[in-house]
C-alpha cells in the first residue's frame, strides 16, 4: 500500500514540475508585449508618437511642398502646413523635419529615419508597392524652364523628343523622368541630377536645354533664384498621359495602419471643411490644387495602372 501510494506521489509531483514548466515556456513567449513584460501589448507607431509627442517628417528641399526656409531653417511648405495641423490634431505637437535627397525619402521611411514623408509626392502605383500612401492632397500639373527667350522654341515634351539635341535635366527619382520617357523623350537626353538648383545651374552651363519638374515648384525656384537667364514656358503644354495632373500625398511605411487611419480621418476633416485651402494658399497654390473630396488614394492607384 505505501510502495502504491509513494508511486503516486512521485507522479503528482512530476505532472505538477511538468505543468510549471510548460506554463512559464508559454509566458516566456506568447504572452510578452515588445517591452518583454509578461501580458503587456506591443504599442503601435502611432501610440509612441502620441506618447512623445514628436512626429519626425522626412522632406526633400523643394518649395513649394516642403523645404526649409534658408534664413530661419524652419520647416515650410503646403504639404507641411497640412501634415502640421494633421498631426496637431491628432495630439502630437512637436513636428521634427529631416531634409533628404528626393530618391532617399522613400527608403528613409521604410528604415525607420523617418514616420512620414510629406513633400507633396505624387501617388504612383510602384511607390505604393513599396510604402502606404494616406489620401490624396493636393493636386498639380508639370512646368518646364528654358534659356531665356526659348531660342529652341519648346513648348512641350513633345517638343523635346522631336530634338535629338535638346537635353532635358531632370531631378532624379522624381515623376517626370517617365512622363519624359513616355512621350517619346529618348533617355540619353534625360539628365538626372540631385536636385532644383542643379538642374537650373545644368542649363545655365550649357550642359542641358531645359528643365522641368512641378509647376509651382520650377516656377518659385526660379522666381527665387534671382537670375534673369532662364525663363518659365509660360503657354506649356501638360502631357496628354497618365499621372497628370499628379496627386500628391503623405505616405507611411507599411504595416503603420492605424497611424494612417488616424492621419487620414483628420486630414477627411480639414477637406470637408475647406480648411486645406486656408492652409495651401500661402504657398501659392489655389482651388485649382484642390482635389475633389471623394477622390480617394485606392482610385489614383487604379486609374494609373
Amino acid at each position: 500500500m505505501k510502495k502504491r501510494l509513494s508511486i503516486l506521489f512521485l507522479v503528482l509531483v512530476m505532472g505538477i514540475m511538468t505543468a510549471c514548466g510548460t506554463g512559464q515556456e508559454a509566458g516566456g513567449t506568447e504572452n510578452k508585449g515588445s517591452s518583454g513584460n509578461a501580458g503587456s501589448e506591443s504599442t503601435s507607431l502611432l501610440d509612441e508618437l502620441k506618447e512623445k509627442g514628436t512626429v519626425t517628417i522626412g522632406f526633400s528641399n523643394e518649395a513649394p511642398y516642403a523645404y526649409q526656409d534658408a534664413k530661419t531653417g524652419e520647416l515650410k511648405g503646403a504639404a507641411v502646413e497640412v501634415a502640421t495641423k494633421v498631426f496637431h490634431n491628432m495630439g502630437i505637437e512637436n513636428v521634427k523635419g529631416q531634409i533628404a535627397e528626393w530618391n532617399q525619402l522613400i527608403p528613409g521611411v521604410k528604415a525607420g529615419k523617418f514616420d512620414v514623408i510629406t513633400a507633396g509626392m505624387a501617388i504612383l502605383p510602384e511607390r505604393a508597392e513599396q510604402v502606404t500612401f494616406g489620401e490624396p492632397e493636393i493636386q498639380y500639373g508639370e512646368g518646364l524652364i528654358v534659356e531665356k527667350g526659348n531660342p529652341l522654341d519648346l513648348h512641350s515634351y513633345t517638343d523635346i523628343a522631336d530634338n535629338p539635341d535638346v537635353i532635358v535635366a531632370v531631378m532624379s527619382g522624381a515623376t517626370e523622368v517617365e512622363f519624359l520617357k513616355e512621350m517619346g523623350v529618348s533617355e540619353d537626353q534625360i539628365l538626372e541630377v540631385a536636385d532644383i538648383p542643379a538642374t537650373f545651374s545644368a542649363v545655365q552651363s550649357g550642359r542641358a536645354q531645359a528643365t522641368t519638374g512641378t509647376e509651382m515648384t520650377v516656377k518659385m525656384a526660379l522666381e527665387s533664384s534671382d537670375q534673369d537667364a532662364l525663363e518659365f514656358v509660360e503657354d506649356f503644354e501638360q502631357p496628354a498621359i497618365k499621372g497628370v495632373p499628379s496627386y500628391g500625398a503623405a505616405a507611411f511605411a507599411q504595416g503603420n495602419d492605424e497611424l494612417v487611419e488616424a492621419y487620414n480621418a483628420e486630414l477627411k476633416k480639414l477637406k470637408e471643411s475647406g480648411e486645406i485651402l486656408d492652409l495651401i494658399t500661402p504657398s501659392g497654390f489655389g482651388e485649382g490644387n484642390l482635389v475633389p473630396n471623394d477622390l480617394t488614394t485606392e482610385q489614383v492607384i487604379d486609374s494609373l495602372k
